[in-house]
């Protein structure tokens, strides 16, 4: 089996390209920045619940690097599991940097300046802006390595378990969600992140012939 992702000569592979370029485009050109600006506006009236504002600050903390890293070098010490592994770590790692290097250098859009009105939290809210040294917004990092950990590991279990493999992208979802929710992206970031992670990821997968060494599995 080799999920239409792999094939980059696909139609649905370059739906997602030019998806990505339109969307940097029009964050570039401001045409998004009211509906940005009114939607976290939106968010940090909502704050205040100590529940939701602290399931939301432990979801936007799984979408940091480190934690991602390091859940894919787990599964790469794992024989079984070494190929997918290793596709992971390279794309968490070219998502990081790549998602930094575009919010730091192309694409001019501030992060949002607005002050978390809601609960106090254990530790302050990751930026991931570390890699570069950047203050930029998109793509977001956090959405990006969502997204290539859903793609990948939904890829991993979609013949044994063919439902897993929609019901993981609920973790970009939500993660998309907390860095909204915590002010530290706009809508059009997460949005843009989850297609340059779908993106990145599928490219490497292609490259490492990933999709080759499920077939020889199911063999």
């Amino acid at each position: 089996m080799q999920n239409w992702l792999f094939g980059l000569r696909s139609r649905p592979f370059f739906v997602l390209m030019i998806s990505f370029i339109v969307l940097s485009v029009l964050v570039q050109t401001k045409v998004t920045q009211d509906f940005d600006r009114s939607t976290v506006l939106y968010f940090q009236s909502i704050g205040g619940n100590h529940n939701l504002d602290l399931a939301m600050w432990i979801i936007t903390e799984i979408g940091d690097v480190r934690w991602l890293v390091l859940f894919s070098i787990v599964i790469l010490i794992i024989r079984r599991t070494r190929r997918i592994g290793l596709v992971m770590l390279l794309s968490l790692v070219a998502g990081t940097i790549g998602a930094g290097y575009l919010k730091g250098y192309v694409i001019d859009n501030p992060r949002p300046e607005l002050e978390f009105l809601g609960s106090e939290l254990p530790y302050e809210i990751a930026q991931d802006t570390f890699v570069l040294g950047t203050n930029g917004s998109f793509p977001s990092g956090h959405a990006t390595r969502a997204a290539v950990i859903a793609l990948l590991a939904g890829y991993a279990l979609s013949n044994r378990f063919p439902r897993g493999r929609y019901l993981i992208w609920a973790f970009p979802v939500l993660e998309s969600l907390s860095r909204v929710y915590v002010l530290q992206h706009y809508p059009m970031d997460v949005i843009g992140g989850t297609i340059f992670g779908t993106t990145l990821a599928a490219i490497i997968g292609n490259k490492l012939k990933l999709y080759k060494f499920f077939a020889k599995s199911e063999a």
